[in-house]
């Protein structure tokens, strides 16, 4: 399903069904660290029940499954929810999917423990959305806003990748990312009150050829572009990473969670 919005990519459209396969095999790169810190917060845990919007391919989900929450997911995309089943169920998980827009989605009041919402949360009707989330919350329930991104200031290899990026889709808003803490807009702080953040650097080991997927996958080619254009760049991009990187290396990244707690009505 398109989504466009003008504050984003210049309103470009972009659809992530359509890099539904990549972003399965190419996306799942946040690093053991990531999914501690959660649980670490006492989220995400056993004994609770944890919503995941614009859950994706599952990511967050089927990697903080053994912590032991009963998990649910939804998204937007119908291809990237028959991904995020199927690899559920073929690592044995019992998580709930269902294809749906944040806005959308409908439980009954006070279902769940956590809300957690990764890479995502700026795509959302927030005046509809923060409502819904805080009724589906239970009492003090957690609102959990999950980001990472690499840095192309301080990666030589992210930001040679970024550039060739804007070569082919210079409306790309998501460049020249930097460290910093999640934004909200204020009506989140209507009906949530902030008590956690944290901000961390990590190092996340790729190949080229993950690498090469992880920036395919991203909203500025495999989401936006036609199948030409993208045959383009990856060929150009291949050729950049032979050129300039090893066959094995890190990219520098920074993580970012911000935890709120439901106010309620």
């Amino acid at each position: 399903m398109e989504i466009k919005n003008k504050a984003i990519d210049g309103g470009r459209s972009f659809d992530w069904g359509k890099a539904s396969a990549d972003y399965a095999k190419y996306r799942d790169i946040y690093p053991p660290i990531f999914y501690r810190k959660i649980a670490d917060r006492k989220l995400c845990v056993s004994g609770q029940t944890v919503l995941d919007l614009g859950t994706g391919t599952g990511v967050l989900p089927r990697n903080m499954y053994r912590f032991g929450a009963r998990w649910y997911g939804a998204d937007i995309s119908e291809n990237q929810i028959a991904q995020a089943d199927m690899l559920s169920r073929r690592m044995n998980m019992k998580i709930q999917y269902q294809r749906a827009a944040a806005e959308e989605v409908d439980f009954p009041d006070q279902t769940f423990d956590v809300i957690t919402a990764c890479q995502c949360f700026w795509y959302f009707d927030h005046e509809k959305v923060v409502p819904r989330l805080s009724a589906m919350l239970k009492k003090n329930g957690r609102l959990l806003l999950l980001y990472m991104a690499w840095l192309p200031f301080e990666d030589q290899i992210a930001g040679a990748s970024e550039r060739l990026v804007l070569k082919y889709n210079p409306h790309w808003s998501g460049a020249g990312e930097t460290k910093k803490l999640i934004q909200v807009p204020d009506c989140v702080y209507e009906r949530f009150e902030p008590v956690y953040h944290e901000e961390y650097e990590l190092e996340v080991p790729f190949t080229r050829e993950t690498w090469n997927g992880r920036m395919k996958a991203c909203r500025g080619i495999g989401a936006s572009l036609r199948p030409e254009e993208i045959e383009a760049w990856e060929r150009e991009h291949r050729e950049l990473l032979l050129e300039t990187a090893p066959e094995e290396f890190t990219v520098r990244h920074y993580a970012a969670v911000l935890e709120l707690q439901n106010r309620g009505r």
